[in-house]
């Protein structure tokens, strides 16, 4: 199970918004039997040439910098390994590999919260910018929503020096308007001013944002402040998150709807995580005829659709 991780700031943020207070608080559904039983199925120890490192698309890798977070969100894809027990990664290692892979072009930090380690962070980002093919740099956070009294000013330095030659491009996990407060709004207009790149990932989460105005709030709100909607995700079949998936009938009407009403700079793209880790495949909109019982993924397989479906 996943362990139980909250903070002081996050505490006063859930007394104030019921939708944050429902991403970080354990509830017992966590622990009932599903229609899967899948810890991992994205498969992604079977793309680990490295420990830690996930080489699964041909230009670009993954690496898992840290198990631990800031909070423990309760939807969690990881959930199988964040909070446990902590093993340093072998960065020299992994920069040995990528030297030796000149069609990597893009490192991806992730874990776990990179930004929960900004020290061992730092070092490593000049490390891997150091490689010539090396073109880009992306780190992935919820720090500045979840914990921004923890953000460290000493990475603005290591992305304004960096970016001097090389894009370093920041991707913020948020789900709900009432993450963006004014100590998370001062760390995005921060990392604007150091050069950063500013994306944002969401989740479609069961009572929380699968509403076309939750969302275009959201959205337009990240747009006003300098950070594009990148993708917005249905929620991983993971063993434990089940609860929090609503059909994707639903989901694909609120994204039509919302390609009605917001610019199409703050419309992120609608993606499922195919299983066995073989791509995140776009999710159509009502605009077009299409089949909702089953997609291909990047390698042509058929996969039916998985969770909840509206029934008919």
């Amino acid at each position: 199970m996943l362990a139980k991780k909250t903070n002081s700031y996050l505490h006063d943020l859930m007394k104030k918004s019921n939708a944050v207070k429902k991403q970080f608080q354990y509830c017992e559904q966590e622990n009932q039997t599903g229609k899967t039983n899948e810890i991992n199925p994205f498969a992604e120890t079977s793309y680990e040439p490295v420990k830690n490192l996930i080489h699964k698309y041909s230009n670009r890798v993954l690496i898992l910098f840290t198990k631990n977070c800031a909070a423990y969100c309760r939807f969690c894809t990881r959930r199988r390994v964040v909070s446990q027990k902590e093993n340093a990664i072998d960065v020299d290692k992994m920069v040995d590999y990528i030297r030796s892979h000149s069609n990597i072009d893009e490192v991806i930090f992730s874990g776990g919260d990179p930004l929960t380690k900004p020290l061992e962070l730092i070092e490593a980002m000049y490390k891997f910018a150091e490689i010539e093919h090396i073109k880009i740099i992306r780190i992935h956070t919820r720090v500045p929503v979840t914990a921004p009294d923890l953000f460290d000013d000493n990475i603005l330095e290591a992305i304004k020096s960096i970016g001097k030659t090389k894009p370093v491009y920041i991707s913020l996990h948020t789900n709900h308007i009432d993450e963006l407060g004014e100590k998370t709004t001062k760390i995005i207009q921060q990392l604007r001013g150091a050069g950063a790149i500013l994306i944002s990932q969401s989740v479609f989460l069961k009572g929380v944002n699968d509403d076309v105005p939750t969302l275009a709030n959201l959205f337009t709100k990240l747009t006003q402040l300098g950070v594009k909607p990148y993708y917005i995700h249905r929620c991983d079949f993971v063993k434990g998150v089940e609860h929090w998936i609503i059909p994707i009938e639903r989901e694909v009407e609120i994204m039509t709807q919302l390609r009605k009403e917001i610019s199409g700079l703050a419309y992120p793209l609608h993606v499922i995580d195919a299983p066995g880790g073989s791509g995140k495949i776009p999710v159509p909109t009502n605009f077009w005829e299409h089949n909702l019982d089953q997609f291909s993924d990047f390698n042509n397989k058929e996969i039916k659709m998985y969770g909840q479906r509206i029934k008919k």
